[in-house]
Protein backbone atom coordinates (compact mmCIF):
# COMPACT_ATOMS: atom_id res chain seq x y z
CA UNK A 1 0.00 0.00 0.00
CA UNK A 2 1.20 3.57 -0.67
CA UNK A 3 2.78 5.41 2.26
CA UNK A 4 1.47 8.91 1.49
CA UNK A 5 -1.70 10.94 1.11
CA UNK A 6 -3.06 10.77 -2.42
CA UNK A 7 -5.99 11.51 -4.72
CA UNK A 8 -8.44 8.87 -5.90
CA UNK A 9 -11.71 8.71 -7.80
CA UNK A 10 -15.10 7.27 -7.04
CA UNK A 11 -18.86 7.68 -7.16
CA UNK A 12 -19.53 5.32 -10.06
CA UNK A 13 -21.17 1.89 -9.93
CA UNK A 14 -19.76 0.03 -12.92
CA UNK A 15 -16.20 -0.60 -14.13
CA UNK A 16 -15.77 0.18 -17.82
CA UNK A 17 -12.65 0.52 -19.96
CA UNK A 18 -13.44 4.24 -20.29
CA UNK A 19 -13.60 4.86 -16.53
CA UNK A 20 -10.40 2.89 -15.90
CA UNK A 21 -8.60 4.91 -18.59
CA UNK A 22 -9.89 8.18 -17.16
CA UNK A 23 -8.71 7.29 -13.65
CA UNK A 24 -5.26 6.42 -14.96
CA UNK A 25 -5.05 9.58 -17.06
CA UNK A 26 -5.98 11.70 -14.02
CA UNK A 27 -3.02 10.23 -12.12
CA UNK A 28 -5.32 8.70 -9.51
CA UNK A 29 -4.28 5.11 -8.95
CA UNK A 30 -6.88 4.48 -6.23
CA UNK A 31 -10.62 4.28 -6.71
CA UNK A 32 -13.76 3.21 -4.96
CA UNK A 33 -17.17 2.22 -6.26
CA UNK A 34 -20.45 3.51 -4.86
CA UNK A 35 -23.22 0.91 -4.59
CA UNK A 36 -21.76 -1.19 -7.40
CA UNK A 37 -24.18 -2.83 -9.79
CA UNK A 38 -23.78 -6.51 -8.97
CA UNK A 39 -26.17 -9.42 -9.51
CA UNK A 40 -26.84 -10.23 -5.83
CA UNK A 41 -30.22 -9.08 -4.49
CA UNK A 42 -29.42 -9.67 -0.81
CA UNK A 43 -25.62 -9.88 -0.58
CA UNK A 44 -22.53 -9.64 -2.79
CA UNK A 45 -21.06 -12.90 -4.02
CA UNK A 46 -17.34 -13.62 -3.95
CA UNK A 47 -17.11 -14.31 -7.70
CA UNK A 48 -18.58 -10.90 -8.56
CA UNK A 49 -16.30 -9.08 -6.12
CA UNK A 50 -13.25 -10.97 -7.34
CA UNK A 51 -14.15 -9.93 -10.89
CA UNK A 52 -14.12 -6.25 -9.89
CA UNK A 53 -10.75 -6.68 -8.19
CA UNK A 54 -9.33 -8.49 -11.22
CA UNK A 55 -10.40 -5.67 -13.56
CA UNK A 56 -8.71 -3.11 -11.30
CA UNK A 57 -5.54 -5.18 -11.04
CA UNK A 58 -5.30 -5.63 -14.81
CA UNK A 59 -5.56 -1.85 -15.23
CA UNK A 60 -2.80 -1.42 -12.61
CA UNK A 61 -5.20 0.43 -10.34
CA UNK A 62 -6.17 -0.18 -6.72
CA UNK A 63 -9.81 -0.90 -5.84
CA UNK A 64 -9.69 0.45 -2.30
CA UNK A 65 -13.32 0.46 -1.20
CA UNK A 66 -16.91 -0.37 -1.97
CA UNK A 67 -19.04 2.42 -0.62
CA UNK A 68 -22.59 1.51 0.40
CA UNK A 69 -24.44 -1.71 -0.15
CA UNK A 70 -28.00 -1.17 -1.42
CA UNK A 71 -30.21 0.10 1.41
CA UNK A 72 -32.43 -2.94 0.85
CA UNK A 73 -29.54 -5.13 2.06
CA UNK A 74 -29.84 -3.76 5.62
CA UNK A 75 -32.89 -1.52 6.00
CA UNK A 76 -34.51 -3.93 8.45
CA UNK A 77 -31.29 -3.87 10.49
CA UNK A 78 -31.29 -0.06 10.63
CA UNK A 79 -34.95 0.05 11.64
CA UNK A 80 -34.96 -2.97 13.95
CA UNK A 81 -37.62 -4.80 11.96
CA UNK A 82 -38.51 -8.46 11.58
CA UNK A 83 -36.11 -9.99 9.10
CA UNK A 84 -33.02 -8.24 10.42
CA UNK A 85 -31.43 -11.56 11.41
CA UNK A 86 -31.58 -12.75 7.81
CA UNK A 87 -30.14 -9.44 6.62
CA UNK A 88 -27.36 -9.73 9.19
CA UNK A 89 -26.34 -13.14 7.87
CA UNK A 90 -26.24 -11.74 4.35
CA UNK A 91 -24.15 -8.75 5.45
CA UNK A 92 -21.75 -11.19 7.12
CA UNK A 93 -21.49 -13.03 3.79
CA UNK A 94 -20.80 -9.75 1.99
CA UNK A 95 -18.04 -8.70 4.40
CA UNK A 96 -16.39 -12.13 4.31
CA UNK A 97 -16.53 -12.19 0.53
CA UNK A 98 -14.95 -8.73 0.35
CA UNK A 99 -12.12 -9.92 2.59
CA UNK A 100 -11.61 -13.00 0.48
CA UNK A 101 -11.47 -10.81 -2.66
CA UNK A 102 -8.94 -8.46 -0.98
CA UNK A 103 -11.13 -5.35 -1.16
CA UNK A 104 -10.06 -3.59 2.04
CA UNK A 105 -12.81 -1.05 2.94
CA UNK A 106 -16.61 -1.13 3.11
CA UNK A 107 -18.15 2.32 3.41
CA UNK A 108 -21.51 2.49 5.16
CA UNK A 109 -24.09 4.94 6.49
CA UNK A 110 -27.04 4.86 8.90
CA UNK A 111 -29.71 6.58 6.78
CA UNK A 112 -32.58 4.24 5.89
CA UNK A 113 -34.25 7.07 3.96
CA UNK A 114 -31.03 8.10 2.21
CA UNK A 115 -29.49 11.49 1.44
CA UNK A 116 -31.85 14.48 1.50
CA UNK A 117 -31.72 17.48 -0.80
CA UNK A 118 -34.21 20.23 -1.70
CA UNK A 119 -35.29 19.79 -5.35
CA UNK A 120 -34.43 23.23 -6.76
CA UNK A 121 -30.72 23.46 -7.63
CA UNK A 122 -28.43 26.33 -6.61
CA UNK A 123 -26.78 28.45 -9.33
CA UNK A 124 -23.01 28.95 -9.10
CA UNK A 125 -20.48 30.91 -11.17
CA UNK A 126 -21.08 30.91 -14.89
CA UNK A 127 -24.44 29.20 -14.46
CA UNK A 128 -23.10 25.94 -13.04
CA UNK A 129 -25.54 24.16 -10.75
CA UNK A 130 -25.22 22.28 -7.49
CA UNK A 131 -27.45 20.58 -4.95
CA UNK A 132 -28.89 22.45 -1.98
CA UNK A 133 -30.84 21.78 1.22
CA UNK A 134 -33.23 24.00 3.15
CA UNK A 135 -34.61 22.43 6.33
CA UNK A 136 -37.76 24.57 6.32
CA UNK A 137 -38.83 22.97 3.04
CA UNK A 138 -38.86 19.53 4.70
CA UNK A 139 -40.34 20.22 8.14
CA UNK A 140 -43.73 18.78 7.22
CA UNK A 141 -42.57 15.73 5.29
CA UNK A 142 -44.54 12.58 6.20
CA UNK A 143 -42.70 9.59 7.70
CA UNK A 144 -40.80 7.67 5.03
CA UNK A 145 -41.17 4.36 6.86
CA UNK A 146 -44.63 4.54 8.36
CA UNK A 147 -43.89 6.00 11.78
CA UNK A 148 -41.45 8.01 13.91
CA UNK A 149 -38.15 6.33 14.81
CA UNK A 150 -36.51 7.90 17.86
CA UNK A 151 -32.86 8.62 18.50
CA UNK A 152 -32.74 5.89 21.16
CA UNK A 153 -34.22 3.35 18.75
CA UNK A 154 -31.79 4.18 15.97
CA UNK A 155 -28.84 4.04 18.37
CA UNK A 156 -29.99 0.70 19.80
CA UNK A 157 -30.30 -0.74 16.27
CA UNK A 158 -26.84 0.59 15.40
CA UNK A 159 -25.31 -1.08 18.45
CA UNK A 160 -27.09 -4.36 17.66
CA UNK A 161 -25.53 -4.35 14.20
CA UNK A 162 -22.00 -3.20 15.07
CA UNK A 163 -21.73 -5.69 17.93
CA UNK A 164 -22.28 -8.44 15.38
CA UNK A 165 -20.69 -7.17 12.15
CA UNK A 166 -17.49 -5.56 13.50
CA UNK A 167 -15.97 -8.86 14.73
CA UNK A 168 -16.61 -10.32 11.27
CA UNK A 169 -14.90 -7.32 9.66
CA UNK A 170 -11.91 -7.79 11.97
CA UNK A 171 -11.66 -11.49 11.13
CA UNK A 172 -11.98 -10.73 7.41
CA UNK A 173 -9.54 -7.78 7.47
CA UNK A 174 -12.17 -5.43 6.07
CA UNK A 175 -12.36 -1.92 7.51
CA UNK A 176 -15.79 -0.35 8.05
CA UNK A 177 -15.91 3.39 7.18
CA UNK A 178 -18.88 5.37 8.54
CA UNK A 179 -20.25 8.31 6.52
CA UNK A 180 -22.08 11.16 8.30
CA UNK A 181 -25.80 11.66 7.96
CA UNK A 182 -26.36 13.88 4.94
CA UNK A 183 -27.47 16.44 5.84
CA UNK A 184 -26.17 16.05 9.41
CA UNK A 185 -29.14 17.71 11.05
CA UNK A 186 -30.30 17.19 14.63
CA UNK A 187 -33.88 17.20 13.30
CA UNK A 188 -35.65 14.08 12.17
CA UNK A 189 -36.04 13.75 8.41
CA UNK A 190 -38.95 11.69 7.21
CA UNK A 191 -39.59 10.73 10.81
CA UNK A 192 -36.20 9.05 11.32
CA UNK A 193 -33.75 10.38 13.90
CA UNK A 194 -30.16 10.98 12.82
CA UNK A 195 -27.39 9.49 14.98
CA UNK A 196 -24.30 10.42 12.91
CA UNK A 197 -24.70 14.19 12.78
CA UNK A 198 -22.29 15.79 15.26
CA UNK A 199 -18.80 15.60 16.71
CA UNK A 200 -20.25 14.02 19.88
CA UNK A 201 -22.12 11.43 17.80
CA UNK A 202 -18.92 10.34 16.11
CA UNK A 203 -16.89 10.32 19.30
CA UNK A 204 -19.47 7.96 20.75
CA UNK A 205 -19.68 5.79 17.63
CA UNK A 206 -15.91 5.39 17.49
CA UNK A 207 -15.37 4.96 21.24
CA UNK A 208 -18.14 2.41 21.82
CA UNK A 209 -16.92 0.44 18.80
CA UNK A 210 -13.22 1.07 19.17
CA UNK A 211 -11.27 -0.97 16.64
CA UNK A 212 -8.62 -0.37 13.98
CA UNK A 213 -11.21 -1.83 11.62
CA UNK A 214 -13.83 0.82 12.42
CA UNK A 215 -13.34 4.38 11.25
CA UNK A 216 -14.59 7.21 9.10
CA UNK A 217 -15.40 7.94 5.54
CA UNK A 218 -14.64 11.58 6.36
CA UNK A 219 -17.04 13.63 4.25
CA UNK A 220 -15.57 17.13 4.42
CA UNK A 221 -18.79 18.59 3.01
CA UNK A 222 -20.92 17.14 5.78
CA UNK A 223 -18.47 18.31 8.45
CA UNK A 224 -18.52 21.75 6.83
CA UNK A 225 -22.32 21.69 7.07
CA UNK A 226 -21.99 20.92 10.79
CA UNK A 227 -19.98 24.06 11.54
CA UNK A 228 -17.79 25.33 8.74
CA UNK A 229 -14.00 25.46 8.71
CA UNK A 230 -13.48 24.98 12.44
CA UNK A 231 -15.72 21.91 12.48
CA UNK A 232 -13.65 20.29 9.74
CA UNK A 233 -10.27 21.06 11.29
CA UNK A 234 -11.28 20.02 14.81
CA UNK A 235 -12.71 16.73 13.57
CA UNK A 236 -9.60 15.93 11.53
CA UNK A 237 -7.36 16.79 14.48
CA UNK A 238 -9.25 14.43 16.78
CA UNK A 239 -10.06 11.48 14.53
CA UNK A 240 -6.82 11.39 12.55
CA UNK A 241 -4.87 11.59 15.80
CA UNK A 242 -6.44 8.24 16.70
CA UNK A 243 -6.09 6.96 13.10
CA UNK A 244 -9.78 6.63 12.42
CA UNK A 245 -9.97 8.49 9.09
CA UNK A 246 -9.83 5.83 6.39
CA UNK A 247 -10.57 8.03 3.36
CA UNK A 248 -11.99 11.46 2.57
CA UNK A 249 -14.77 12.93 0.45
CA UNK A 250 -13.12 16.20 -0.55
CA UNK A 251 -16.06 18.54 -1.18
CA UNK A 252 -17.42 21.71 0.40
CA UNK A 253 -20.55 23.82 0.84
CA UNK A 254 -21.65 27.36 1.58
CA UNK A 255 -24.01 27.75 4.54
CA UNK A 256 -24.98 25.73 7.59
CA UNK A 257 -26.75 22.42 8.04
CA UNK A 258 -30.25 23.94 7.89
CA UNK A 259 -29.58 25.98 4.74
CA UNK A 260 -26.64 25.22 2.44
CA UNK A 261 -25.64 24.53 -1.12
CA UNK A 262 -22.70 22.60 -2.52
CA UNK A 263 -20.09 24.48 -4.55
CA UNK A 264 -16.83 24.29 -6.47
CA UNK A 265 -13.98 23.10 -4.26
CA UNK A 266 -12.23 26.50 -4.56
CA UNK A 267 -15.34 28.46 -3.51
CA UNK A 268 -16.36 26.83 -0.21
CA UNK A 269 -16.08 27.90 3.40
CA UNK A 270 -13.27 25.47 4.34
CA UNK A 271 -9.62 26.48 4.08
CA UNK A 272 -8.62 23.45 2.03
CA UNK A 273 -4.92 24.32 2.14
CA UNK A 274 -5.03 24.20 5.95
CA UNK A 275 -6.90 20.89 5.74
CA UNK A 276 -4.17 19.28 3.65
CA UNK A 277 -1.45 20.79 5.85
CA UNK A 278 -3.13 19.30 8.91
CA UNK A 279 -3.56 15.90 7.26
CA UNK A 280 0.13 15.93 6.34
CA UNK A 281 1.14 16.86 9.88
CA UNK A 282 -0.99 14.05 11.28
CA UNK A 283 0.53 11.55 8.84
CA UNK A 284 -2.65 10.74 6.92
CA UNK A 285 -1.76 8.04 4.40
CA UNK A 286 -5.18 7.43 2.91
CA UNK A 287 -6.82 8.66 -0.25
CA UNK A 288 -9.23 11.49 -1.06
CA UNK A 289 -11.95 11.38 -3.71
CA UNK A 290 -13.83 14.17 -5.44
CA UNK A 291 -17.33 13.13 -4.29
CA UNK A 292 -20.12 15.43 -5.56
CA UNK A 293 -19.15 18.09 -8.10
CA UNK A 294 -21.21 20.92 -9.66
CA UNK A 295 -22.96 20.37 -12.98
CA UNK A 296 -20.98 22.37 -15.54
CA UNK A 297 -21.33 23.17 -19.23
CA UNK A 298 -20.85 20.26 -21.61
CA UNK A 299 -20.18 17.69 -18.89
CA UNK A 300 -21.29 14.07 -18.69
CA UNK A 301 -23.89 12.81 -16.25
CA UNK A 302 -21.09 11.48 -14.02
CA UNK A 303 -19.19 14.77 -14.21
CA UNK A 304 -15.86 14.09 -15.94
CA UNK A 305 -15.08 17.80 -16.36
CA UNK A 306 -16.12 18.75 -12.85
CA UNK A 307 -14.13 15.91 -11.36
CA UNK A 308 -11.04 16.74 -13.43
CA UNK A 309 -11.16 20.30 -12.05
CA UNK A 310 -11.41 19.02 -8.47
CA UNK A 311 -8.70 16.38 -8.95
CA UNK A 312 -6.24 18.96 -10.26
CA UNK A 313 -7.02 21.24 -7.32
CA UNK A 314 -6.47 18.43 -4.81
CA UNK A 315 -3.25 17.28 -6.44
CA UNK A 316 -1.89 20.84 -6.40
CA UNK A 317 -2.72 21.19 -2.70
CA UNK A 318 -0.88 17.98 -1.86
CA UNK A 319 2.17 18.91 -3.92
CA UNK A 320 2.31 22.39 -2.38
CA UNK A 321 2.16 20.99 1.15
CA UNK A 322 4.78 18.36 0.39
CA UNK A 323 7.15 21.04 -0.94
CA UNK A 324 6.60 23.14 2.18
CA UNK A 325 7.67 20.21 4.31
CA UNK A 326 10.80 19.16 2.44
Amino acid sequence: MPSKMRVGLGQFNEITDEILTFIKQMGADDFLMNTPKLPGTAYWKYEDLANLKEKADKAELRLMALENVPISFYDKIMLGLDGREDQLQNMIRTVRNMGRANIPILGYHWMPSGVWRTPKMATLRGGAQSTRFTQADHDNEPPTHGRIYTHDEMWSNYCWYLERILPVAEESNVRLALHPDDPPTANTLGGIARICSSFDDFKRNMSVFDSPHHGLDFCMGCWSEMGGNNSVLEAIEYFQSIKRIFYIHFRDVVGSVDNFHETFIDCGQVDTFEVVKLLHRLDFKGFMITDHVPKIEGDTAWGHRGRAHCIGFMQALIQAVEKLNK
